[in-house]
């Protein structure tokens, strides 16, 4: 028992901080509301342009990116 609680211990102090995972996931959920809040309010015109429709898109895809590897390095 007392190997079980020294173990549990020691993997706890090792333990990475999830900080950048944070930072990344919440950047990415306010991009979301922010396109989502765009999107709604003016859904016939949104985007104006097949460069700015592929600015968002390139944009969410790198976010979601930043936040899958900050969510693997942080472990």
């Amino acid at each position: 028992m007392l190997h079980a609680l020294i173990t549990f211990a020691a993997e706890e102090a090792e333990e990475s901080s999830k900080t950048l995972f944070y930072i990344c996931g919440s950047v990415l959920a306010i991009w979301a509301v922010v396109v989502s809040a765009i999107g709604i309010r003016a859904h016939e015109t949104f985007p104006p342009t097949k460069s700015a429709a592929r600015t968002v898109m390139a944009i969410s895809v790198g976010l979601i990116v930043l936040a899958m590897a900050s969510a693997v390095i942080t472990g």
